[in-house]
């Protein structure tokens, strides 16, 4: 008689976003007639670039001829691709990366749940405290955490750090031995960042602790302040210690074309096991890789056109962002991030709890956000609010919020 893997049956509900999702139906189905703005799922609304649309056309009439055509991907992704990430997001930032500890994949998300399946059951974990979920879920249904502990609004056996307006949003060293340690800055869902001298420390603690830094850069196009690291590998040390999980959706627009990768370094191991051998095991049996046509558009977000044009779309978001902070700011809201994250996370008006101002938005403004709460316990009293919406829907949700 088969048995289902009872992890699953610890998860709390169903996905955040999907109840988000959820709920934003049924409020339409309700109310036809009203015209709701989402600033709530972090998905980008401008088109491809020319320079990527140009490469998809061009792989894509390649497929179409038998000397062009291309059929499954290498398993650590093309090199031509891999060549050009190595390049660019590392040797030009001073990272010793080398093109065989680059794996590519169809996003930074299904990198960061899948992750987990080159570690052992009895990892402990710690996340910080307002939280992607993917990160805890992911454990969760690996059997790494104990169960549900409402008390305390989280799962037994992991160690949530706390990351409040007190520490600038940003996890303070724990005192206790840890094993996988994750880490993503440019903060989502706070906006919050890190300097390199304060990632420095972490390094410094995950290599004195035998710990591992499982690193989210999902956001590194989106930095505008020096000293605050793109990579983790800018640390001295960090390839002895951390993993690093990127991603095309936000600087590049690929949430609907799918493409990402993970960074093993070779001289990560542990009482003589490659990590690096153990991910591209997992890899080759259960990836068959990124379609050709997307890898070249992946590609083409590295040369010259791509480069400008991709960083025409952040700064396009990152004013989005000023929009919305400086429009709160201005009507008295307490607003956080923004600056170097396409995300603005806001202090709740008059002590209201996250879900309470997220139906007050969405039935009294008609506007969607997220409940801080969604990210953690210590995201209650916060929402998040995204900048990548048009311009216009932008402006007009500002002005709805603040009735002005």
């Amino acid at each position: 008689m088969f048995t289902p893997n009872k992890n699953y049956l610890r998860l709390q509900g169903s996905y955040l976003f999907s109840t988000i999702g959820k709920k934003v139906r049924e409020y339409k189905e309700a109310n036809p007639d009203k015209r709701v703005i989402s600033l709530g799922i972090g998905d980008v609304t401008l088109p491809l670039c020319p320079a990527v649309i140009k490469a998809l056309n061009k792989a894509t009439e390649e497929m179409a001829h038998a000397g062009s055509f291309r059929g499954y991907a290498p398993d650590l992704g093309y090199e031509f691709l891999r060549s050009a990430i190595v390049a660019n997001d590392y040797k030009a930032r001073g990272c010793d990366i080398e093109i065989d500890e680059v794996f590519v994949s169809d996003g930074a998300k299904s990198d960061s749940g899948n992750i987990s399946d080159i570690f052992g059951d009895n990892n402990k974990i710690a996340v910080c405290d307002p939280v992607y979920p993917v990160y805890v879920d992911s454990n969760v249904m690996g059997g790494r955490t104990g169960e549900y502990n409402p008390e305390k609004e989280g799962f037994d056996g992991v160690v949530y750090m706390p990351c409040t307006a007190e520490t600038g949003f940003l996890p303070v060293i724990p005192d206790e031995a840890l094993d996988i340690i994750y880490l993503c800055f440019p903060n989502n869902p706070t906006g919050g960042t890190i300097t390199k001298d304060e990632l420095q420390k972490w390094v410094d603690f995950a290599i004195e602790k035998k710990a591992l830094i499982i690193y989210d850069a999902a956001y590194e196009a989106y930095i505008t302040e020096e000293n605050i690291p793109h990579s983790i590998y800018e640390c001295e040390g960090a390839k002895k210690c951390a993993i690093e999980l990127r991603s095309f959706s936000k600087n590049a627009g690929f949430t609907g074309t799918r493409l990402g990768f993970t960074v093993v370094p070779k001289t990560l191991t542990y009482d003589g096991v490659s990590l690096n051998q153990l991910w591209a095991r997992r890899h080759g049996t259960k990836f068959n890789g990124a379609p050709y046509i997307i890898q070249r558009a992946g590609e083409a977000v590295y040369s010259e056109e791509g480069k400008k044009e991709t960083k025409e779309q952040v700064q396009y978001y990152l004013d989005n962002a000023k929009i919305i902070s400086d429009g709160l700011a201005k009507a008295g809201y307490t607003v956080f991030g923004g600056k170097n994250a396409p995300y603005i996370w806001l202090k709740t008006p008059d002590n209201m709890k996250s879900w309470e101002f997220f139906d007050y938005l969405l039935e009294e403004k008609n506007i969607v956000g997220t409940p801080g709460v969604g990210f953690g316990p210590h995201g209650e009293g916060y929402f998040r609010l995204t900048a990548f919406g048009t311009k216009e829907n932008t402006e007009t949700a500002v002005k709805r919020i603040t009735g002005q």
